[in-house]
């Protein structure tokens, strides 16, 4: 019959319209990742035919693999779920060279038979999707393309519990497992949380291949207090793993593979876990990662609707279009131009798809914002605020005659990003907006006086005396 089984939240990815279409936000360029869509025979004990998709980098191989255990959820059906493929997992085994299969379990998108109940025992549910996770390896190994020595096999959710449970198998080839909050609750069992500590003990005892775990503190389905245990009883057993506590990750640290802006939580450990078990860890192709977000720039605190550049012009509404940007969740970016802003958020890189729409609108874009972050700078670098004098006490201004003093008035009205300067003959410029007013006003002034210098931008008085 079919498992009673709650196999739980995977990722972002489980309720993904039919359509593909909609993919093009969610990953990489299509072409760049060479999809093979193959259907391939399951454990010999019980054969079925099982989905399986296939990613590589540019060339012909030999790659070394990634195998990667989609999760699963109690909202549909199993064979109403969508196939795996959309993960940013997937994308960060591409970027460091490996090939990636993303197996259907059982019964699930297109994938022959169905999963068996097992009560309490999630050794033996685990154990059950391993042995097709070993077929899968199998036929993957007799493939021109694929290094066979060189195999990780990870999973989220239920995937990351049938790694663990796969690791008891002692698969040749096979250097390292990688659980993504991996667990499972059979809803046929009183007692799930005890009896998924007591199985990870079991499946410990058996294994002998290192491991990583990754958990968060506010993970929807298991509690920090349960997955702690479950690593304690693991590696009490004898089964060697590494676990990496993250804390809090947006509303529920289950998804972490669900957004690009846990990608700096877990990425580092993973490189360093590869490297530790000699396995492949290197950045080669940055194209499958989405674009790196510039350092803060500290320009302004991240809520400080008046410092944007450029749309003052049209205050109202920049200040509603900015605070709507950041209700937005993460991962977010903001791009302004000189006559446009745009800004993205979710899927695979809302920085660049955010530059993409702003630079068709306006020229001279760059990022604003990226997720919790200002990332602006200034076309010509500036001194930092001198605190020489406050910015609307005209009269500290130096050199300055009474049509000076008047033109200092004119910049106070003037909408940012904005800049006055001075010479010690009197001689003055300001000037607004465009894509560098620092730089326009200095050569102004400077083609008609000599040594001009900057007295206050945008709202600082920057003057070194």
């Amino acid at each position: 019959m079919v498992a009673a089984v709650m196999l739980l939240l995977a990722v972002a990815n489980i309720a993904i319209a039919d359509d593909d279409a909609t993919d093009a936000s969610k990953a990489p360029d299509a072409a760049l990742l060479h999809e093979r869509i193959l259907h391939v025979a399951s454990d010999p004990g019980d054969p079925v035919t099982l989905v399986m998709t296939v990613y590589t980098p540019d060339g012909p191989g030999p790659f070394p693999l990634a195998v990667m255990n989609h999760g699963s959820t109690s909202d549909m059906p199993p064979a109403e779920q969508p196939r795996y493929h959309l993960t940013f997992s997937a994308y960060y085994f591409l970027s460091r060279g490996y090939a990636v299969a993303l197996p259907m379990m059982r019964g699930y998108a297109g994938s022959g038979g169905h999963l068996h109940a097992h009560g309490c025992d999630d050794a033996a549910m685990g154990l059950e999707a391993a042995k097709d996770i070993r077929a899968v390896i199998g036929y993957l190994k007799q493939q021109p393309y694929i290094d066979g020595s060189q195999i990780v096999v990870a999973g989220q959710s239920f995937g990351g519990w049938n790694t663990l449970a796969f690791g008891t198998l002692d698969e040749p080839g096979v250097k390292g497992l990688v659980s993504f909050a991996g667990g499972m609750k059979a809803s046929d069992c009183n007692d799930p949380d005890d009896a998924l500590i007591k199985a990870a003990g079991a499946l410990g005892s058996r294994t002998s291949t290192p491991s990583i775990w990754f958990f968060g503190d506010n993970d929807a389905l298991f509690a920090t207090p349960v997955w702690h245990a479950m690593f304690d009883h693991y590696t009490a057993e004898g089964a060697p793993g590494e676990l990496v506590a993250y804390g809090n990750f947006e509303s529920n640290s289950h998804n972490l593979l669900g957004s690009g802006a846990g990608l700096s939580l877990w990425v580092p450990k993973l490189d360093a876990f590869l490297a530790k078990v000699n396995l492949p860890n290197k950045l080669l192709h940055p194209e499958y990662l989405p674009t790196p977000a510039p350092p803060p720039s500290h320009y302004a605190a991240l809520d400080d609707v008046q410092a944007l550049p450029y749309l003052g012009v049209h205050e109202d509404q920049a200040a509603a279009f900015y605070q709507r940007f950041l209700a937005k969740p993460l991962p977010r970016a903001l791009a302004i131009g000189t006559r446009s802003a745009d800004d993205e958020f979710g899927g695979f890189d809302p920085a660049a798809r955010a530059l993409e729409r702003c630079s068709e609108r306006s020229p001279n874009c760059q990022l604003y914002a990226v997720d919790n972050d200002v990332v602006w700078t200034r076309p010509t670098p500036v001194p930092p605020p001198s605190h020489f004098a406050a910015l609307t006490d005209e009269s500290a201004v130096p050199y300055l005659d009474a049509r000076g003093r008047a033109g200092y008035e004119a910049f106070l009205a003037m909408h940012l990003p904005r800049a006055f300067v001075v010479s010690a003959d009197g001689g003055w410029d300001a000037a607004s907006l465009g894509a560098d007013p620092v730089a326009n006003a200095l050569a102004r002034c400077n083609a008609k006086h000599q040594g001009c210098r900057l007295y206050a931008v945008d709202r600082d008085v920057v003057w070194q005396h």
